[in-house]
This record gives C-alpha cells, sequence and structure tokens, in this order.
C-alpha cells in the first residue's frame, strides 16, 4: 500500500454493465423503460392511496410510503447511468458519489424498515382483528415510519462520514453501474478496518434486525391462520398478507442473492448484473404486485379514472359552450 499513489482524487469512474458499444442503445432504451415504469406505476398508488378516502388506512398508508421511497430509491442510481451511457461517460464526482452512496443506504434500509412494519400490521390485523384500530391508530403509524427514516438517515449519514476517512489511489474504477459501498471500501488504499467493523455492526441490527421481526410476524400469523377452521376463512386470512410476503421475499432473496453470490465467487460484474434485480426490477414489480390481486385498489382505480373522465367531458363541453 505505501507504495501507491495515494491522493485526494476528483471523481470514480462507474464500468457500469457492459463496456460493448453495440449494447449501450439498447441497456439505455432498457433502463429507460423501466425507470419510466417504475416512476408513473408508483405515482399512480401514491395518488390512489391519498384521493380515495376508503383507502386512509394503515395497510394504505404504509404501501404509499413504501411506494415513495421505491421511487426516491430507483432515482438514486439510474439517471446517473442513463447519463452516462448517453454522454459515453464513466465518471462520476467524488461528491456525487458520496451523495449517492448517502441516498442509496438510505432509501435501501427504509425499505426493510417500512416492509417490517407492515408485517406487523398485517400480524396485528389477522392476529388481533378486534383490536386493530386500537392498536394500528395514526398516530402509531406515522411514529413508525418517522423513526424509519431517522435511523435511515443516521446510518447513512454514519456511512458516509466512514468513506469520506478513506484514501484512494488515483484512477479509481468500480466495476459497477453506481457507487456501491463495499466496492468502493475494497478499492481504498487506506486500512479498511474500521468501515467493516461499522458496515457489519450496522448490518446485524438494522437489516438482519428487521428480518427477524418479519419472520417472527409471520410464524405468529402461519399459527393463527392454521387455527381458523374454516377454509375460506384461511384463504381470506392469507389473501390479506399474499401481496406484502411476495414484495419482503422479492426484496430480500435478490437482495441476500446478490451481496452472498458476490462473497463467494467474488465476481464484481456478476454482481453487478445482478444488483439490477433488488435496485430496479423490484421497484418496479411491487405497484403491480400490490394492485393485481388488491381489489380496493383496483376499484380505488376505476373510481379515479372515471372521476377525470367525467372532468374532462365536462371541461370539454364547457369549452364548445
Amino acid at each position: 500500500m505505501g507504495t501507491q499513489n495515494i491522493t485526494k482524487i476528483s471523481e470514480f469512474l462507474l464500468l457500469g454493465l457492459s463496456e460493448e458499444a453495440e449494447l449501450q442503445p439498447l441497456m439505455f432504451g432498457l433502463f429507460l423503460s423501466m425507470y419510466i415504469i417504475t416512476q408513473v406505476a408508483n405515482l399512480l398508488i401514491i395518488v390512489v392511496t391519498v384521493s380515495d378516502t376508503h383507502m386512509h388506512t394503515p395497510m394504505y398508508f404504509f404501501i404509499c410510503n413504501l411506494a415513495f421511497v421505491d421511487m426516491c430509491f430507483v432515482s438514486t442510481t439510474v439517471p446517473k447511468m442513463l447519463v452516462n451511457i448517453r454522454t459515453l461517460s464513466k465518471a462520476i464526482s467524488y461528491e456525487g458519489c458520496i451523495t449517492q452512496i448517502y441516498f442509496f443506504i438510505l432509501f435501501a434500509l427504509l425499505d426493510n424498515f417500512i416492509l417490517a412494519v407492515m408485517s406487523y400490521d398485517r400480524f396485528v390485523a389477522i392476529c388481533h382483528p378486534l383490536h386493530y384500530r386500537f392498536i394500528m391508530k395514526p398516530k402509531l403509524c406515522v411514529l413508525f415510519v418517522l423513526v424509519s427514516w431517522i435511523i435511515s438517515a443516521l446510518n447513512s449519514l454514519l456511512q458516509s462520514f466512514m468513506v469520506l476517512r478513506l484514501s484512494f489511489c488515483t484512477h479509481v474504477e468500480i466495476p459497477h453501474f453506481f457507487c456501491e459501498l463495499d466496492q468502493l471500501i475494497h478499492l481504498a488504499c487506506s486500512d479498511t478496518f474500521l468501515n467493516n467493523v461499522i458496515v457489519y455492526i450496522t448490518a446485524m441490527f438494522l437489516v438482519i434486525g428487521p428480518l427477524t421481526g418479519i419472520l417472527y410476524s409471520y410464524s405468529k400469523i402461519v399459527s393463527c391462520i392454521h387455527a381458523i377452521a374454516s377454509t375460506q376463512g384461511r384463504y381470506k386470512a392469507f389473501s390479506n398478507c399474499a401481496s406484502h410476503l411476495t414484495v419482503v421475499f422479492l426484496f430480500y432473496c435478490t437482495t441476500l442473492g446478490v451481496y452472498l453470490s458476490s462473497a463467494v465467487a467474488q465476481n464484481s460484474h456478476s454482481s453487478a448484473t445482478a444488483s439490477v434485480m433488488y435496485t430496479v426490477v423490484t421497484p418496479m414489480l411491487n405497484p403491480f404486485i400490490y394492485s393485481l390481486r388488491n381489489k380496493d385498489i383496483k376499484r380505488a382505480l376505476k373510481r379515479l379514472f372515471n372521476r377525470k373522465l367525467q372532468f374532462s367531458i365536462v371541461l370539454g363541453q364547457k369549452m364548445f359552450c
């Protein structure tokens, strides 16, 4: 390490998913389409849940927050990748990289916390239905989300400050399409022991902790569903948490799959490609998972579109009068 040219660098190079020139237009079109679909679908979920009074319940309050976080989460990585592909540039400034790390960790951890809170909401709804309104009060729901934001913001700030203390060799190339914390730590030329300790400790409490809470909640939910006598009752209880369980499975399996596979294979390019699943694909699929099997959201969408159609008809009549 002592012979390396260590200095205060001004930018990093993001190698992206592929360096083949003929694939760049295809990748640009694909990721732009996925980004637009993600933003429109999640924004539609937010508009529907906010505008329809029938959906002002704890479950849809959390779904609305999850949709907003997913919109922000995908916006931390994809726009910069699209700009780099379009301009044929790989550069990202030092400040831009630190900023991207901060917001990426912030919204990834928020996803984690909100999914855990939603599992608790489903646990109360299925296992304690008579006390649901008493337990899941609006103030408690807002408090859950507020605490999630505070913890996530403080952790992101800590991780960002820990990166700022690192020194890097000149011409640092990151084999990823965004500034990923683990990749950046491995590329540092200074001692990274403290950084790794902080990452492991925070992951243990802030990632494994909520995941344990989710597993505990669903273990209780399964027990409650199993105790229901009628088949119809069991099906109705399970359908109330099926969408959330699907989202949880998709989020954690893709995230853990990426980091476990990268730890075993040590293949940075494969890790970057696999990261597309939880950074881009999962936020795009979440609104569809919650809406396709949800009759309340379908009815709310119909009411919203009917109101828009009626407004357009009235506006058109006034224009021609």
